[in-house]
């Protein structure tokens, strides 16, 4: 059995990646006949989920940005052993929101944590689980706070982050996707329809290669 091909989704708050995820999960299934293992960061599993509340909980702005990242690696880590390989092992396609580009997004670039560092911490909490191609749903910071306003929904804990910390962040995933031909920058302002038909057809090509 060939091992199972692991597509992450990435992007500032307000991106549409939940959205795309779900659309492109459907066509896959319609068009494909493959059942997509769906999935999110933090959480993904009952530890995962327990460690996600923390995580966006508004009441915890004082959280420090280690415990921040310590948790996000916990998360990571009970998700990538009890989910993500055995889904792989299985032959099956993971889609998940989040991923350890996240991390060196916000953790690094956001909140200037060493880069060194957490590239060994990730590999530790991920054993070296890595995704096929990570696709950035890439906005301007005016259309995520646009978005989100439009969500009409309180915020959690990094939405009440300032415009200057995700002007960070979208440099810290334009830069990886500059650096690592995995990692792929997408236009997240198309229209809804056309930006799902570019990622359905990103991720059959990725299929065919992997599966014939």
């Amino acid at each position: 059995m060939n091992r199972g091909l692991f597509i992450t989704f990435e992007g500032i708050d307000g991106c549409g990646k939940s959205t795309q995820i779900d659309r492109v999960a459907r066509l896959l299934e319609q068009r494909s006949g493959v059942q997509p293992v769906v999935t999110r960061e933090p959480g993904g599993t009952v530890i995962g989920e327990a460690i996600r509340k923390v995580l966006i909980d508004p009441n915890y702005l004082e959280m420090g940005t280690e415990t921040e990242l310590l948790l996000y690696l916990a998360s990571r880590a009970q998700h990538v052993k009890e989910k993500i390989v055995p889904a792989l092992e299985s032959g099956k396609v993971v889609l998940c929101d989040r991923f350890q580009a996240a991390t060196f997004a916000y953790q690094g670039y956001g909140r200037g944590l060493s880069f060194e560092q957490l590239a060994t911490l990730n590999r530790f909490a991920t054993k070296g689980t890595v995704p096929d191609c990570t696709l950035v749903l890439d906005i301007s910071v005016e259309c995520s706070l646009r978005r989100l306003a439009a969500m009409n929904k309180s915020k959690d804990r990094l939405e009440n982050s300032s415009a200057e910390f995700f002007e960070k962040i979208r440099e810290g995933y334009r830069a990886q996707a500059s650096d690592d031909p995995r990692v792929v920058l997408l236009d997240g302002e198309l229209g809804l329809d056309e930006l799902t038909e570019e990622i359905y057809g990103r991720i059959n090509e990725l299929m065919e290669k992997s599966f014939s």
